[in-house]
């Protein structure tokens, strides 16, 4: 239901995993546009500036279905980001956990946009947070051969998590547009489905916790600490990037886009693929200190060569005007190192390196 207040229209949002990075850009992102009612949701609170960006916080467990079909309070969401998730390197240590929440989680909330679509009398939008995981490349020749992959290509995902999300991606087109199919009477009204394959994501403001593709912003951390780095991939090692500023614009400009002009339900959005070399040369030039090594990890290192060298995100450019802000030199340049600079200078002493015994 859209709120009018002094004759603005304000719509009511739903972000799941709002205490996460990409959650609590796109609180941040929306409130600066104005003109939304947010509901943030999560297994934690997020941070007190987060939460008085949002009307509401709720907080659970998203694979609690009677929970997540309570959201809302009688009041059907305008659009639901559905952004929680146990990303690939979490998903590898607990795969059945990861399975519950990024699957069931998702189903829980396609039951919930289908009941608010129905109540609303049009589709509630659900913009899904997908991943590059979703992909699988055989070898190394098959993924410098493939170059930029396109939507339909390379779906053989090797991980937990990217298999979960090529499923959810099939789960939400369903739910789009075929649910109920063979019901003699089916007049309620499917949501409107969006995914987001995004990148690995590079945050200036929040540290990184071990992930698959966290080598790069772990070798931006350690430079702006004056501290040596081991990387954990090859230094040929090259995957797609995207800043988060830019990840947040695509979340917003995909779920503001008119359904009239949108030809697929699943789009890539890219920024830049550096290789781990061409990350370590461009910070030397900002840190000319800097010590990078590389000590390959061999299961993280299998599954970045899983993934392809970068993504075709044509469809996005054509069909809702997706262009990245940030080019890989501006993006360190002018977004993440000044506020990676800011954090140490303000703090006046090393922090280690950031929980890398969870790698």
């Amino acid at each position: 239901m859209r709120l009018r207040v002094v004759g603005i229209v304000v719509r009511r949002v739903l972000i799941t995993g709002v205490a996460g990075e990409v959650g609590s850009s796109l609180v941040e992102y929306l409130s600066r546009a104005g003109g939304y009612s947010i509901t943030g949701f999560d297994l934690r609170k997020p941070s007190k500036e987060i939460e008085e960006l949002c009307s509401s916080i709720a907080v659970g467990d998203i694979a609690d279905a009677t929970l997540v079909s309570s959201l809302g309070d009688g009041l059907p969401y305008d659009t639901i980001f559905h952004l929680a998730g146990i990303l690939s390197s979490g998903g590898e240590r607990a795969p059945l956990k990861a399975h519950e929440v990024n699957v069931s989680g998702t189903l829980n909330i396609l039951e919930l946009s289908r009941k608010h679509s129905t109540a609303l009398g049009r589709p509630v939008k659900v913009i899904f947070t997908s991943t590059i995981a979703v992909y699988g490349v055989s070898s190394i020749s098959q993924k410098r051969s493939a170059g930029r992959v396109r939507e339909a290509e390379c779906l053989t995902p090797i991980t937990m998590y990217g298999a979960n999300k090529l499923y959810c991606e099939s789960l939400g087109r369903y739910y789009s547009e075929n649910f109920g199919m063979l019901e003699q009477r089916n007049d309620g009204v499917r949501p409107d489905f969006r995914a987001v394959r995004f990148p690995g994501l590079l945050s200036a403001h929040t540290l990184p916790t071990g992930g698959t593709s966290d080598y790069a912003p772990e070798m931006v951390h350690a430079a702006a600490q004056g501290v040596s780095y081991s990387c954990f991939v090859r230094p040929d090692s090259r995957i797609p990037f995207m800043m988060m500023p830019d990840a947040a614009r695509a979340l917003v400009m995909l779920s503001e886009a008119d359904a009239t002009r949108l030809t697929q339900r699943v789009y890539n959005v890219g920024g830049f693929a550096p290789s781990a070399r061409e990350i370590g040369v461009l910070l030397s030039e900002f840190f000319p200190s800097t010590t990078i090594t590389y000590e390959v990890h061999p299961s993280r290192q299998a599954i970045v060569d899983s993934w392809p060298e970068d993504v075709d995100d044509s469809a996005a450019r054509r069909d809702f005007g997706w262009e990245p802000l940030y080019s890989f030199e501006s993006g360190f340049a002018d977004y993440l190192l000044p506020a990676v600079r800011a954090r140490y200078a303000a703090s006046g002493s090393e922090i280690s390196l950031y929980r890398m015994a969870a790698n």
